[in-house]
């Protein structure tokens, strides 16, 4: 008779390079049909996907070995990729190891830019779909409450959040690198989403004034635009007023590529003299590779910026080792709690509604 087990299988940042995270990468559509998929696999008795810029991770509780592979294979088949090189990226932890993980996610230990906050939200968003979909149970419930309540004390009692850890923040360093003072330069946004607002904010702060915003919907760009008091673009416009500004920052979810190389080219032409930085942080790519071929074009995607962020990392890596301390910890407790549940060979009904007051309240993502 099979034993169940509680799992973790995915790709993230440390092995998969970005250009393959793209092939990876779920939009709205694929990720529910994919769910759907897996809420009817023989043996899944809970599971949570969390899918990130950095990251396409799932959580599962399973009653046999093979159901964590069945899980990989769907994914596979729904991506067009081949499973062989997907198992050249695998993550794949167990019981005890996968709550760690799981910990240390949630707490920013496992980011790409250690420290970031923004995977919090991303976790508890995946977490209140999965449980609002009835797909998870007793074990996942507690196993997500718990590692929440782990990472906040994490970040209380470590300094990783200490330095420049944030996509935008390590962004605004860069363009004050470029341009020396920012209150000059003329920014321009492409998609009105979280990530970029953060990132505009983050330039406000620094005393960037000229700000636009433009999104696939200009209402929302409308919107955004009044709460940054900057000004909305329509986004059909943005090849042709490319060259009016300094900064070009993209964080849109669109599949396809928004600035191509030849609109750059184009805008460069009509600004020799004045350099352009290109920050894209979206995945896939918002905008064309090649467009770093350019002269005094500067263009920096999420794996650039992350290797610009290493610079401040190793003054934390005692925070890091510490952080990481309190997440096994938090994680061996957390395996006695619900080991028993998992390997039970006649669990409980699966994917039971979280007690009252679970917390799953839901930040906005991108």
């Amino acid at each position: 008779m099979s034993t169940g087990h509680l799992f973790v299988i995915g790709a993230t940042h440390h092995r998969t390079p970005l250009e393959v995270r793209e092939r990876l990468a779920l939009d709205a559509d694929g990720a529910r049909a994919l769910r759907d998929q897996l809420a009817a696999l023989p043996g899944l008795r809970e599971f949570a996907v969390l899918s990130t810029c950095n990251r396409i991770e799932f959580y599962g509780v399973a009653t046999g070995a093979e159901v964590a592979a069945q899980v990989g294979g769907a994914f596979c088949r729904r991506q067009q990729f081949d499973p062989a090189e997907f198992a050249r990226f695998q993550l794949d932890l167990r019981d005890e190891a996968a709550l760690q993980h799981l910990v240390e996610v949630a707490a920013g230990l496992d980011s790409q830019m250690l420290g970031e906050t923004e995977i919090f939200g991303q976790m508890k968003q995946a977490y209140a779909s999965a449980q609002a979909a009835g797909h998870t149970g007793p074990v996942l419930n507690r196993a997500f409450q718990k590692a929440f309540q782990a990472a906040k004390q994490v970040r209380t009692q470590t300094a990783i959040t200490t330095g420049q850890v944030s996509v935008a923040n390590v962004a605004v360093e860069l363009a004050g690198t470029i341009f020396g003072g920012l209150e000059d330069a003329r920014i321009l946004l492409l998609g009105a989403g979280e990530i970029g607002e953060k990132t505009a904010k983050a330039f406000q702060s620094r005393g960037a004034a000229s700000l636009t915003v433009a999104s696939r919907r200009l209402e929302r760009a409308m919107e955004l635009a009044t709460t940054l008091g900057a000004s909305a673009l329509p986004f059909e416009q943005r090849e042709a007023r490319l060259a009016e500004f300094d900064i070009v920052v993209c964080a849109t979810s669109t599949p396809e590529i928004i600035l191509p190389q030849a609109a750059v080219r184009a805008a460069m032409a009509r600004r020799p003299a004045r350099p352009l930085f290109l920050i894209d942080q979206a995945l896939p790519r918002d905008i064309e590779p090649t467009v770093a071929e350019l002269e005094n074009v500067f263009l920096y995607n999420l794996d650039d910026l992350a290797r610009v962020a290493e610079e401040n990392r190793a003054a934390r890596e005692a925070e890091t080792l510490k952080g990481r301390a309190i997440a096994g910890e938090k994680a061996r407790a957390l395996w006695q709690q619900v080991a028993a549940q998992v390997t039970a060979s006649d669990p409980a009904p699966a994917r039971e509604p979280a007690r009252p007051g679970a917390d799953a309240s839901v930040p906005e993502t991108r």
